[in-house]
């Protein structure tokens, strides 16, 4: 390994040349408390920073043991982290001068939620932190000197502060962990006590607004009606008291404004542990849960959607349907079957963005258009044998129809912002009021879907590939070389020209979490993706990859900053949704 004063006298050596001369500081160099490593040199100063990273090892960073123990903590940790660099580069980022992107300094911008990122892993041995550098120029010439201050006053400062135990606030710390350590157990209680969802007392549900994920300020807290009032002891916090929503089928409803997909909403957010001061940091979900909603126009692929979709007029097979172009009722009958493969444990739907003709028919319809004559079993039909049958709870925003009061176990209004149980009011009026055609219609029988759908193997376009000189690719040459990933913010990504479309899925929180499934999705297309596998064996081999070996696999010569591990659901989704 090269020392700090080899890339000194490199750089001097390099100072004024052009831009391009900078690749040869690839490579790393031992400094006092810390190694970097400089991964990757920009083409020019206009284009995509830098990537390096530091790597430090335990003994000098001083972190407790127990503090990267287990995944949890080890997550919480490598978070904090981030979140103190980047607070840190601020101060920093653009005090070298020079032309486009030189002098800056950027990692992460962690949102409200505790992901795990390649802008900080922490392994057995040591801390590892990855971030950009905009490496300065004159134009097109190297500015050396600007560089020197960036790697041997700016990057030390803010390594330091940010990095060593020492240099950090210790409370703030522990009590990240801590934090981490209470959400994990109380998931763990979920499991024990059969409950699907956890909203503590004095929880802050509202955003601020549509673009921020910041807790509104002056909003209610939340408080649990008494008869769904729970108690759990943590093993920091000590007890805590909340709405516990049991396993089964759970409904909410109330008027308009009242809050129910604000109380929706946090529950699929639920899913992932939130920082301290978010407000929901104890509003905790099944994490397998999913939200489920309509979805006109994208692709299906050989989904066996025959328990909500049968004897369609065409005479299609519905026990293996195709379709590039899905309707509404379609999409989610596929969605529903996608995420049972999937393993998810707990649907959340909301009627304002679910398909009408889907989820319920009245009883004038059903009299006007006969059974005979309608190919869709709706969602209410097989809601029950869905929890039943195949263990799977169902939690609903419902406003328009009372047919889902006869098959709900717990019915949850929002009145206010305020959680009331009016499950025994409910179900008292119920046996007043017989119930309609649309609540009472016999479903054929529940019969589990086949989950054998393999995975057609990929075929690139060749077509149209030229060189640097404009000459035509052979097919060899094409096939051989790793496909473009180009990201569209949190709502897509291509694959050379292929897009995956993933604006409605919608517990992606994080654009690097798009940008993670383009890579899981690459691996997969390139390395066994080859008609002999399911999507659930490819989904498995993939995350299995990514929970033992890291991101290595899944990049080229260098992890880059940028990578947030999505959930199996959502790798499912991105699958499901590729049309190549």
């Amino acid at each position: 390994m090269n020392s700090s004063n080899d890339l000194h006298q490199a750089l001097r050596a390099i100072d004024r040349k052009s831009y391009p001369a900078y690749k040869s500081l690839s490579g790393a160099y031992q400094f006092k408390n810390f190694c970097l490593f400089i991964d990757h040199v920009q083409g020019d100063p206009f284009a995509s920073p830098s990537a390096l990273h530091v790597e430090i090892l335990h003994k000098a960073a001083g972190f407790p043991k127990e503090y990267y123990q287990t995944d949890c903590t080890r997550t919480a940790l490598s978070d904090f982290l981030v979140r103190q660099l980047a607070d840190r580069f601020k101060d920093f980022n653009f005090k070298a001068k020079g032309s486009g992107k030189s002098g800056l300094i950027s990692v992460t911008r962690c949102g409200q939620e505790v992901l795990c990122r390649s802008a900080c892993e922490i392994t057995d041995e040591k801390i590892i932190a990855r971030f950009h550098v905009g490496f300065p120029a004159f134009g097109r010439t190297i500015n050396a000197g600007e560089l020197e201050k960036i790697i041997f006053d700016f990057l030390p400062r803010c390594v330091e502060d940010s990095l060593f135990y020492s240099n950090l606030d210790k409370k703030k710390v522990e009590n990240a962990i801590f934090l981490a350590e209470d959400q994990k157990a109380l998931r763990e209680l979920l499991q024990k006590e059969n409950l699907c969802a956890f909203v503590a007392n004095g929880s802050v549900l509202p955003r601020r607004s549509g673009v921020s994920d910041m807790p509104m300020k002056d909003s209610i807290p939340f408080t649990a009606p008494s008869t769904l009032e729970r108690s759990f002891t943590l093993p920091h916090k000590g007890q805590i008291s909340g709405m516990a929503i049991p396993q089964g089928i759970t409904l909410i409803v109330g008027g308009g404004y009242h809050g129910k997909s604000t109380l929706l909403e946090a529950l699929q957010n639920g899913i992932y542990n939130h920082i301290t001061g978010d407000g929901r940091e104890y509003v905790v979900t099944d994490d397998t849960a999913v939200k489920l909603r309509a979805e006109d126009g994208r692709s299906i692929r050989d989904v066996d959607i025959s328990l909500f979709i049968n004897d369609l007029p065409n005479k299609k097979d519905t026990t293996s349907f195709s379709t590039p172009d899905a309707s509404g009722s379609t999409s989610q009958a596929a969605a529903v079957v996608e995420h049972m493969e999937a393993g998810s444990r707990l649907f959340l739907i909301d009627e304002d963005t679910s398909a009408t003709n889907f989820m319920v028919r009245d009883e004038l319809m059903q009299k006007v258009i006969s059974r005979e004559k309608e190919p869709i079993t709706p969602f209410l039909s097989r809601v029950r044998g869905l929890y039943e049958e195949a263990g799977i709870s169902t939690i609903l925003v419902a406003g328009s129809s009372g047919a889902f009061f006869y098959k709900a176990d717990t019915i949850i209004q929002m009145d206010c912002y305020k959680p009331v149980d009016i499950t025994a009011s409910v179900k008292e009026l119920c046996g007043q009021i017989p119930a309609g055609q649309d609540a009472k219609h016999a479903a054929p029988d529940f019969k589990m879907p086949a989950y054998n759908r393999v995975f057609t193997s990929y075929q690139r376009n060749t077509k149209g590939k030229k060189d640097y000189y404009g000459r035509e690719r052979s097919e060899h040459a094409v096939r051989n070389e790793r496909m473009k990933i180009k990201t569209f913010g949190r709502d897509s990504f291509s694959l050379d020209k292929e897009t995956v479309d993933l604006r409605y899925v919608e517990q992606i929180v994080d654009a690097e979490q798009t940008t993670a499934l383009a890579y899981l999705l690459r691996y997969g297309l390139e390395e066994i993706i080859d008609g002999r596998h399911t999507v659930q064996q490819i989904a498995d081999f993939i995350y299995t990859t990514l929970t033992k070996q890291g991101w290595a696999p899944f990049c080229g010569s260098y992890i880059p900053c940028g990578l947030t591990k999505p959930r199996k659901q959502e790798l499912f989704a991105c699958l499901n949704r590729f049309r190549g």
